[in-house]
């Protein structure tokens, strides 16, 4: 595709994404709900207007690598470790109880064993765009919500990021297990030693130029993702090890503000990209499973949080609250439908019915959130809190 072709295919992606998020924000609803709704309005099975959505496949990997590097930026070691002792057992319990679930309910519907073992998997992730982007931040009783939350999400994250390694093996049966143990550390101490001996000391001497720090992560991102892959492991994987390596960094936070608008126009690709593989004339064919998964993650994870943390000493309230905040399932669930379908270790049905449950949870919890709870953007005005 040419330079002009490309051009106007991004014209057609933001302009669309544009009309559709303003919709979006009318009816409070995510934005990331609209790019996927523009990607199947415009993509092959939809209008048509951009007939090769596999072109944007590669340019969207990347803002799924920034995505990873900014939240391993955001890991400070110390604080990282107490948030996350305090929320262990009910992230795995609930883990185990969603794997569980959603792999009955892959079975049910005569999905292959590792198909359903996947839609179990994408059942455990609950949203950070949700549960986070909708939390008040002013409020002393939600600050407890959110370190809850952020410990719960980022225990998920770590799950995600572990199957990511294996999901991009191919078949799940023949993953060669003791060679990604082994590499996986190998990278780790790889971009240990790297930012001691390399990174730091030049961020040291030069941090005064603050366009050579931006030039210089992106660099180190998109390097370490590289390493990655030379290893056995994902790209998305060597990213966040890239970004857990600069978390003590003096510049960890200038790093983190600079980056998320490119990581942005990324993500706005991803998501459309996403919805312009989502063929609509097979929705007959997985429609009932994605509706089934969909009202049981919108039921039961609500009533799953709520029952596992109050057993964890959490006030009742803030036990129902949390569980409304994170009934859903989540934009990780997404990446690992995606990355295990273009790795081919699932079909291309268990994707699009972890993808069409997906934007159903999203449509359907973030209305619940701001209708039931404390939100910036809350129907009640009551509820509505900064």
């Amino acid at each position: 595709m040419g330079a002009e072709s490309l051009l106007f295919s991004f014209f057609l992606i933001f302009t669309g994404a544009t009309v559709l998020s303003t919709a979006a924000l009318f009816l409070r609803i995510p934005l990331l709900v609209a790019y996927i709704l523009a990607g199947i309005l415009l993509g092959p099975f939809g209008l048509g207007w951009i007939s090769d959505a596999a072109l944007l496949v590669d340019i969207a990997e990347i803002g799924i690598l920034f995505l990873l590097f900014l939240l391993g930026l955001d890991m400070q070691p110390v604080k990282l470790m107490a948030t996350l002792r305090n929320t262990f057992w009910v992230t795995l319990l609930s883990s185990l109880l969603f794997l569980a679930l959603g792999l009955a309910t892959g079975l049910l519907f005569a999905f292959s064993l590792q198909d359903s073992l996947v839609i179990g998997f994408a059942m455990i992730f609950s949203s950070t765009i949700i549960g986070i982007k909708l939390l008040p931040t002013t409020v002393l009783h939600q600050r407890h919500m959110g370190e809850l939350m952020v410990g719960i999400l980022l225990l998920q994250d770590f799950i995600a990021i572990f199957l990511l390694v294996f999901l991009d093996q191919g078949e799940l049966a023949q993953a060669e297990v003791l060679r990604t143990l082994l590499a996986f550390p190998a990278l780790l101490l790889l971009a240990w030693g790297m930012t001691r001996f390399v990174l730091v000391p030049l961020i040291a001497r030069y941090d005064q130029f603050r366009e050579y720090l931006f030039l210089l992560a992106i660099g180190w991102c998109l390097g370490m993702a590289e390493t990655a892959e030379l290893l056995g492991l994902t790209a998305e994987v060597g990213a966040f090890a890239a970004g857990v390596s600069l978390a003590t960094s003096p510049v960890s936070m200038y790093l983190s503000d600079r980056l998320k608008p490119l990581r942005d126009f990324f993500l706005i690709l991803f998501f459309f990209s996403l919805g312009a593989q989502f063929n609509i004339a097979l929705v007959d064919r997985f429609i009932w499973p994605a509706v089934v998964l969909s009202a049981l993650a919108l039921s039961l994870k609500p009533l799953v949080f709520r029952t596992l943390l109050l057993r964890f000493s959490e006030r009742r309230a803030l036990a129902w609250d949390a569980g409304l905040r994170l009934g859903q399932i989540s934009e990780f669930s997404l990446l690992i439908a995606f990355v295990a379908f273009q790795a081919g270790s699932i079909s291309e049905m268990a994707a699009m019915t972890i993808q069409g449950a997906a934007i159903l949870t999203f449509l359907f919890s973030s209305c619940f959130v701001v209708m039931l709870c404390p939100t910036p953007i809350a129907v009640n005005p009551r509820l509505r809190r900064d």
